[in-house]
């Protein structure tokens, strides 16, 4: 093999290896709703490596109300509060590697932001933290929803 062509199918498996990489963490859905709306909001959480997933974790971001919280069968969760408010939600559970649970909550979006960007964390079995909020670029579009404005009434 020539080095041309190499070189080729080296950065071909870099970048197949990127996107895979890209989608192996928590995320959260929808990326895009209305300021004020109420939503259903569905954390995706896979097992990609070799140690399975032991909890996930959603910090709910100022402003945001949590109405409802979907459980599961089999799963347990804690619901974090400050005074009547929900302000985080941890769901235990083990996912092996190469499979993933889907975890869902409804909330009523605030009325005055553009954003809402959500903490996600990802507890595996052997003691090690994810934090899927930040990337090497900010925030990751897979962590954020952007909010239209109302419209006018």
């Amino acid at each position: 093999m020539n080095k041309r062509c190499f070189r080729y199918l080296l950065g071909l498996t870099v970048v197949a290896l990127s996107a895979s990489t890209a989608q192996a963490h928590i995320t959260i859905a929808p990326t895009q709703s209305m300021a004020g709306a109420t939503e259903k909001y569905t954390l995706r959480v896979p097992t990609e490596g070799k140690v399975a997933t032991v909890a996930a974790e959603v910090d709910i971001p100022e402003g945001v109300i949590v109405e409802v919280v979907a459980m599961p069968n089999g799963w347990k969760h804690e619901l974090k509060r400050t005074g009547d408010r929900i302000t985080g939600i941890v769901w235990t559970l083990n996912i092996p590697p190469g499979e993933f649970v889907e975890f869902s909550f409804v909330a009523r979006n605030p009325r005055d932001k553009a954003e809402v960007v959500w903490q996600l964390r990802q507890r595996f079995a052997d003691g090690t933290v994810s934090d899927w909020t930040k990337g090497p670029n900010g925030i990751r579009s897979t962590s954020m929803t952007r909010l239209a404005p109302r419209p006018a009434q």
